[in-house]
């Protein structure tokens, strides 16, 4: 699959591996506890014995969850659209000891994996750089075991493409609308990458709103039951009204979900 959807998500994403923008920066000084801490397995009620656990790291490249799964013994395979991505994930592992796999593609064509693939899906924020989120989870329950599970973190949705500088002194202005698939954009915050040292300049983020009624009815329609549901907020009593800090607190941009392939109960 090679839309313009996939060829501006692959740039973009190439771009802030050049730039070393946070999120392609691999993590380097973790251990078995460190990495137990930074997953955050128990808060989530997932299973955190990990020896042997065959997990997917979905459009998840850069070196970061992919090693500390491995660092607690799981199979490791890192999907992911940007090969630069992938790469730091192979630097990662190298530098830590550990294998795992990595391999190039769209999250929405999951067709590189057999059924059954996975005992855990750990997808965090990417959803939105897709349409259709229904396309994914599509793929997600085929490539899953029954009663294994998929960890997903994505844009709150009634926020998605809002930012600090939506304040308007005295709150944050909703503007956009609240339907499936709005094209929504926004300035990269300034920790994402220093634009100093080459004047990078990077395309910012296309996403594409998916209500809460298409993600929780596409998953169950997809087999899938909730166990864990938790709002990703700051927590910056002091912060000065019309920053990032402050933004977090008064409008959680991050949901995090658990689900539970089920795909008997349908029937």
């Amino acid at each position: 699959m090679t839309d313009e959807v996939y060829r501006y998500n692959m740039e973009r994403w190439e771009a802030l591996v050049e730039a070393d923008a946070l999120f392609t920066r691999p993590m380097l000084d973790l251990d078995a506890e460190r990495s137990r801490a930074y997953l955050g397995l128990e808060r989530l009620g997932v299973p955190s014995d990990l020896t042997g656990r065959r997990v997917l790291c979905l459009a998840s490249g850069g070196g970061q969850q992919s090693v500390a799964f491995a660092l607690l013994g799981a199979d490791v395979t890192v999907f992911d659209i940007s090969p630069g991505q992938l790469e730091r994930d192979r630097l990662a592992a190298e530098h830590h000891g550990v294998d795992l796999r990595t391999v190039q593609g769209d999250m929405r064509d999951l067709s590189a994996f057999d059924e059954s693939s996975f005992e855990l899906v750990w997808h965090p924020y990417s959803l939105t750089f897709v349409p259709d989120s229904r396309v994914v989870f599509h793929q997600v329950a085929r490539v899953v075991e029954p009663d294994g599970h998929y960890y997903l973190m994505c844009a709150n949705p009634f926020f998605s493409g809002l930012t600090h500088h939506a304040w308007n002194g005295e709150g944050y202005t909703l503007t956009q609308p609240y339907t499936d698939e709005a094209t929504t954009s926004y300035p990269d915050q300034d920790w994402v990458y220093d634009r100093h040292p080459s004047g990078h300049h990077i395309q910012e983020p296309r996403e594409y709103r998916q209500t809460l009624g298409r993600i929780v009815n596409g998953l169950i329609g997809e087999g899938f039951v909730l166990t864990q549901l938790s709002e990703v907020r700051g927590d910056y009593p002091d912060a000065e009204p019309g920053s990032w800090a402050h933004f977090t607190g008064v409008a959680p941009p991050w949901l995090e979900f658990v689900w539970q392939y089920r795909p008997g109960l349908l029937r």
